[in-house]
């Protein structure tokens, strides 16, 4: 395992970031503790619906519960020379008991 102060990572984080893309682990130090330690990620051969589903599982996400509609609504078509604020307005009127 590779260690490197934080100076030397910083100055050197694309050599680091090469040798983690090979599959070594680098420890990173500060004053010689270790604070932090950067691994390769591990390929995954879980499909979507598993990763979604562990994703869930934690509440990170939440699937709907409808499907999403396939087609959006048609626009409201208003008559000649009605300006949608009047077609607005009227419609607030209308819903008012």
């Amino acid at each position: 395992m590779k260690t490197a102060t934080i100076s030397e990572a910083k100055n050197h984080l694309s050599e680091l970031l090469a040798r983690v893309k090979q599959g070594e682990t680098v420890l990173i130090l500060d004053r010689d503790k270790p604070i932090a330690r950067i691994v390769p990620i591990e390929a995954t051969d879980r499909t979507d619906d598993a990763r979604l589903a562990e994703l869930e599982r934690r509440g990170i996400v939440r699937r709907a519960v409808k499907p999403p509609r396939k087609t959006l609504p048609a626009p409201i078509e208003l008559p000649e020379g009605v300006s949608v604020l009047e077609a607005l307005l009227r419609e607030r009127e209308d819903a008012r008991y």
